[in-house]
């Protein structure tokens, strides 16, 4: 067994293998969605085929590290999701206790198609009846209390739906008694959360409510997939235990720079209530029309025909 609270500079199905059976509680995987993204080490360009037998060799070594009890938490894009939950399901006999889309507005502007705008994110289990769930941990304010000032509702606030909003100013009818949604800005470039070193990171906020939700203090929180190093620097200000492998040297080295700068019992990063603020920036301003304008035309031309990676 690996030593733990470290990244590992290891390719992932390798680092897996030496982790103990039935050992984690936890687990938190954001794998490259192989739509041709520009990594550092890993070729996003595999046959469909090849794609997925190795992301069954991967879910493999992960099922076998978890407890019983333990919990599994897959983000991907949508070229494989079905696949991916059958797989889940059928070969390893997973749980799905929710499947959540994460919903943003600052994805890569497409010209002949949709512009892409979510992840699915799936909420798997080992056994039906028996894994982690705090409810109270990741109570939100429900339209009772936020729109209608309703006396009869529950001042804990209510669980999240399983549509995830970036900000409620995007839904053309804002919110009603019935849409209540999690929303978490992407970690766009102007934003103090953003890494700068890697072109994909979750925002903290999002790995909080997982991490919260599914896994108590002092359980062990893996990722096979480092990133940006977004789930071990949240495990470790919530009081986890965790280990990650990153097959990049440059990206786990700065994840152990990002790790070294934080203390358990740090507040995470980004909006703690997001229904009602908003990230700030490191270096915001306003444009005046024209040049706004002029702005969204070069982005416009330069952006690819292809979706954004929300990534870690």
């Amino acid at each position: 067994m690996p030593r733990l609270n470290a990244i590992y500079n290891r390719d992932c199905v390798k680092g897996l293998r030496q982790l103990e059976s039935d050992s984690v509680e936890l687990a938190f995987a954001d794998p490259p969605f192989n739509i041709g993204y520009d990594y550092d080490e890993y070729d996003d360009r595999r046959e469909s085929e090849d794609y997925l037998e190795w992301c069954e060799t991967w879910l493999t070594e992960i099922h076998r590290a978890l407890r019983p009890d333990g919990t599994f938490w897959l983000a991907i894009g949508d070229e494989y999701a079905a696949e991916m939950k059958v797989m889940m399901q059928q070969k390893f006999g997973m749980t799905c206790r929710s499947w959540v889309i994460w919903y943003y507005t600052f994805g890569v502007n497409c010209k002949n198609k949709f512009s892409r705008s979510h992840a699915h994110l799936f909420h798997m289990v080992k056994d039906a009846e028996n894994f982690t769930f705090n409810v109270d941990a990741i109570r939100i304010p429900s339209a009772r209390q936020l729109v209608y000032g309703d006396r009869r509702a529950n001042p804990a606030g209510r669980l999240p739906d399983d549509t995830w909003i970036l900000r409620p100013q995007d839904l053309p009818e804002g919110f009603s008694a019935e849409e209540d949604t999690w929303y978490f800005p992407r970690v766009a470039g102007t934003f103090k959360e953003r890494a700068g070193w890697h072109g994909c990171q979750m925002p903290e906020q999002l790995l909080g409510r997982i991490i919260r939700s599914c896994s108590n203090p002092g359980e062990l929180v893996v990722d096979p997939f480092g990133g940006s190093g977004t789930t071990l620097a949240v495990a470790k200000k919530l009081g986890r235990k965790y280990l990650g492998f990153e097959l990049s040297k440059e990206y786990a080295q700065n994840i152990r720079q990002r790790l070294s700068g934080i203390q358990e019992g740090d507040p995470l990063d980004g909006a703690a209530e997001p229904l009602t603020s908003a990230p700030s920036t490191a270096e915001g301003r306003r444009l005046d029309a024209s040049s706004a304008k002029k702005k969204r035309a070069r982005k416009s031309k330069e952006a690819p025909d292809q979706p954004s990676l929300p990534g870690l």
